[in-house]
């Protein structure tokens, strides 16, 4: 049955990121972390273990999404070259942070992203702006941001690179193609963080490599690779707009949720 939980999330996760170009990490994280809580996984390490082992399945799910996004021609390897060394620094940096926080606060700073995330679901509409790209300089302290923050909160950096891009005339599908491709630097350096990771074995669940959940990182990808396809045939064919709004307010009440249930523990 848990096992049919991990196809499930895995699943979702897909589905969403196909729908709305949003990674899956905003909706496996809260999951996973439901699900290790209810599995009895003591609660001042089941943020750390969802977070991980979110980053771990974008790995492969980035590795799909940049092969369909360069047949497209639609990734900006210039800019991909640029941003991935300061990603590398910013991602191994965020998951360090990460995994030096407690339990508590780790998902009340998830809870404060969840709620910016679906704000920019509801407010954000992408602007191609005439700007040109910024210099060596600037590209990298965005890059190590993307990263850090990516790695803090167990996603691929798109809620963050597209904007960006596209703030500097990067033309939108260009954008949302070189933020998939720098997804996959963010979760490769990020999940080695995490996975050597000093644990306690004692609290940690058979299976964990690290911060990582074996079993639930094998069930999301089985699931979320197809359903991602699936959600992008559906984007075309549904009222994305509506189910946006809705996943927001959704993900704003998840939010919420994890902030005030732990200021009032």
């Amino acid at each position: 049955m848990e096992y049919l939980f991990y196809l499930m999330v895995g699943g979702i996760g897909g589905l969403i990121s196909g729908l709305f170009g949003l990674g899956g990490g905003a909706v496996i994280v809260p999951l996973l972390i439901f699900a290790f809580l209810a599995r009895g996984i003591p609660p001042e390490i089941t943020t750390h273990l969802a977070i991980g082992t979110s980053l771990a399945t974008i790995v492969f799910t980035a590795l799909s999404s940049i092969y369909t996004h360069h047949q497209k021609q639609a990734i900006r390897w210039d800019i991909v070259k640029t941003l991935v060394p300061s990603i590398l620094i910013g991602s191994v940096l965020g998951g360090l942070f990460a995994i030096s926080l407690s339990g508590v606060l780790l998902q009340v700073l998830f809870g404060c992203f969840l709620i910016l995330a679906a704000l920019q679901l509801l407010l954000y509409s992408p602007v191609v702006g005439i700007r040109e790209l910024p210099g060596w300089l600037c590209m990298s302290f965005s890059g190590s941001c993307i990263g850090g923050v990516s790695a803090l909160f167990g996603i691929g950096g798109g809620t963050l690179s597209v904007p960006l891009l596209s703030f500097f005339g990067v033309r939108i599908h260009q954008a949302v193609g070189t933020a998939a491709a720098c997804g996959l630097p963010i979760a490769l350096a990020a999940t080695l963080t995490y996975c050597t990771a000093k644990t306690d074995t004692s609290i940690m669940p058979e299976g964990s490599l690290g911060f990582v959940f074996l079993p639930a990182l094998l069930g999301i990808i089985i699931a979320s690779l197809p359903c991602a396809r699936l959600g992008a045939l559906l984007a075309h064919k549904v009222n994305a707009t509506n189910l946006r709004k809705g996943f927001a307010w959704v993900t704003l009440a998840l939010g919420v949720r994890f902030i005030w249930i732990n200021l009032n523990l």
